[in-house]
């Protein structure tokens, strides 16, 4: 049902879905803040954060911790969301088509030649992730576009770059290795407001340049033919929901490392959950945050006082996902 505003219309069932996933968002966010080696009251919280009680496990690591898990999850959510508008297809993710894997490279590169660092492993995931998804583009572009031809052919070249990552890491020395696999399993441990800086200042950029095109992708759901008709560039439209798309999951896998089927997911659980009949970016960017919170939070306790990577977390749940929707997408074939 529409709620009719003065120049606005408003659907009910998105906003309220929203507003639900929003609080939800606040009260994991609390629930991080609160938990750690030692539990803290909300009390103790609201005083460290507005500096009448400072505390440094709360500021300083857990805050660093709740933001991020936010800020990628939405991320994630908005990159999954692009790509499946892309192809039109619930399997079009990043980690799916292999862009997860060509930002790997670029990181293994970076650490097996280089030095390393920060920078070095933002700059070479964003060129690897380009290179991923830009040979999967052309590879797929056969007379025309097609989503289902993309995919088909992500996968294919998913698997290749994983084997030639294996490869790779296999071949490095020992420490190098180690630090490798370890980045790879996708984790927010031991993340602070010096890494993330940067990183929260490119996902905003990328938020407000797709953010000025949600109308034309919202035409293109009607039909090429029809989007063209009403002066839309596919072409042009195109090539930013990929820049886009790569950008936000290249910067997450940088800082984080790949962190699995939360872009496969959040998508398609938004769009189920608002009724919309496309994939609509804000209950995608909402869907991934909090169930990319949730995540870290089992994470953290699962194996606690051990904290686990949260790519492990999610691998698991988004496997069985994963299962779900090939059997589902099975049976309608």
């Amino acid at each position: 049902m529409a709620r009719h505003l003065p120049g606005l219309r408003v659907e009910r069932r998105p906003l309220l879905v929203s507003v639900c996933l929003i609080a939800l968002m606040a009260a994991l966010g609390l629930t991080g803040l609160c938990y750690g080696a030692s539990w803290s009251t909300p009390a103790e919280v609201f005083a460290a954060l507005t500096g009448t009680d400072p505390s440094v496990a709360i500021t300083e690591w857990r805050l660093p911790r709740v933001t991020a898990s936010l800020v990628f999850g939405a991320a994630l959510g908005v990159s999954g969301a692009l790509f499946q508008n892309l192809t039109r297809n619930p399997l079009g993710s990043p980690d799916v088509i292999g862009l997860d894997s060509g930002a790997y490279t670029g990181a293994l590169f970076a650490i097996y030649a280089l030095a390393g660092t920060s920078a070095q492993l933002a700059l070479f995931s964003v060129i690897g992730g380009l290179v991923a998804t830009l040979v999967v583009y052309l590879l797929s572009f056969d007379r025309g576009f097609s989503g289902m031809r993309l995919v088909v052919i992500g996968i294919a070249v998913n698997a290749m770059v994983t084997a030639f990552n294996s490869w790779i890491v296999l071949r490095a020395d020992t420490d190098v290795a180690i630090a490798a696999v370890g980045w790879s399993a996708g984790s927010l441990n031991g993340v602070d407001w010096d890494d993330l800086t940067i990183p929260f200042w490119v996902i905003g950029l990328l938020f407000v340049v797709i953010s000025l095109r949600t109308r034309a992708m919202h035409q293109t759901q009607l039909g090429d033919s029809l989007a063209v008709t009403t002066g839309v560039g596919l072409g042009r439209l195109r090539l930013l929901m990929v820049l886009v798309g790569v950008g936000c999951t290249a910067t997450v896998t940088a800082v984080a490392g790949p962190i699995v089927f939360i872009a496969l997911a959040a998508p398609q659980i938004g769009r189920r959950l608002t009724g919309s009949p496309g994939v609509p970016l804000l209950p995608a960017a909402l869907t991934g945050a909090v169930l990319l919170q949730g995540a870290d939070l089992l994470a953290q306790a699962l194996l606690a006082p051990q904290a686990l990577p949260v790519g492990v977390v999610s691998t698991a749940v988004g496997g069985c996902y994963l299962i779900w929707l090939l059997t589902k997408e099975v049976r309608r074939a």
